[in-house]
């Protein structure tokens, strides 16, 4: 192997390689180089990253917010019917009044008039604690059903949620189960 003008013979075990010049780097050095530019611009491109997604919601999406499909195809769409059962009925005007109002946390009604869950049934329900009663069981038990029986109670339920969404469709369901109840 002849050597370049720019490097000196090397003698190793097995053979001769040719030693890089002073001022040249050799390929594991230009490989070293290469990697921590690459390092670094990575490093950038992360920080950018980051930066234009700060504003992005890191909530989970439930796929029941998302999709709804009908359990029956229909051409028609079907009339709404209005639950026929004094706590059916409440827990719908309860719905009808929070997406209204808005939700809030953490007080029955805040400044602004949005009403958590009990909220929201306490200012329907119009004076009848039995009622009331009746139709904030009807949403625990929903609530048990689909997260299971460490709940304690509606506002503390109401509380441990970022938004409205998950304590509308819990009052949904309710109304579906109070209806089917007969209460």
């Amino acid at each position: 192997m002849a050597a370049s003008p720019h490097t000196a013979p090397i003698q190793t075990d097995q053979q001769t390689r040719p030693a890089p010049a002073p001022g040249i780097l050799s390929l594991d050095a230009r490989l070293a180089a290469v990697e921590a530019a690459m390092t670094v611009r990575l490093d950038e491109a992360a920080v950018a990253h980051e930066v234009r997604t700060a504003h992005i919601s890191t909530e989970p999406v439930d796929l029941a917010d998302v999709i709804t499909v009908p359990l029956t195809p229909t051409l028609q769409p079907q009339p709404q019917q209005l639950p026929a059962t004094p706590v059916a009925a409440l827990l719908e005007r309860a719905r009808a009044r929070m997406e209204a109002d808005g939700w809030c946390a953490g007080a029955l009604t805040d400044e602004s008039g949005a009403v958590c869950l009990l909220g929201a049934i306490r200012k329907e329900a119009g004076g009848d604690r039995g009622l009331e009663a009746d139709a904030a069981s009807v949403v625990l038990d929903v609530i048990r059903r689909r997260f299971g029986d460490d709940v304690d109670s509606v506002p503390s339920f109401n509380d441990g949620h970022g938004s409205g969404r998950v304590p509308l469709r819990m009052l949904d369901q309710a109304t579906s189960l109070a209806d089917a109840r007969g209460l």
